[in-house]
């Protein structure tokens, strides 16, 4: 079988993987960070900023691939330190509306790169309906 994948001009891969690879009607998107693409450096600010670039970058993503928010079915979040967990969820809120997607948020030791706070990573649905 051969891999139908998604690279999208405005988003980073900080190493030799696709943005997001097709199976069937599923979307797997590899997970964003919270790389500027202009400047090819870590979003300024903190928590807040590094979610909405990991977001921005994941949207990207999603439109290369002719989709959107709505199509998102499952969200992996992961945070170096849980007690960002409410400041990532306000930018969260501003990016999905009800009925949100499923979600895991975890904990991670560390990322690829220093001073990245948080990722992101997205399962869509082609043809999701409920």
């Amino acid at each position: 079988m051969s891999r139908q994948t998604v690279n999208a001009s405005h988003a980073t891969a900080v190493g030799p993987y696709s943005h997001a690879t097709w199976a069937g009607d599923l979307l797997f998107c590899s997970g964003q960070t919270p790389i500027n693409p202009s400047s090819g450096r870590l979003a300024d600010g903190g928590i807040a900023e590094q979610t909405r670039q990991c977001f921005d970058n994941l949207f990207q993503v999603l439109e290369a691939a002719g989709l959107g928010g709505d199509d998102v079915v499952s969200v992996n979040i992961h945070l170096t330190d849980m007690s960002d967990f409410s400041h990532m969820n306000r930018v969260y809120a501003t990016r999905f509306s009800a009925p949100y997607p499923s979600r895991t948020t975890i904990r991670c030791s560390s990322l690829p790169l220093s001073g990245f706070t948080t990722s992101l990573r997205v399962t869509t649905a082609l043809t999701y309906s409920t």
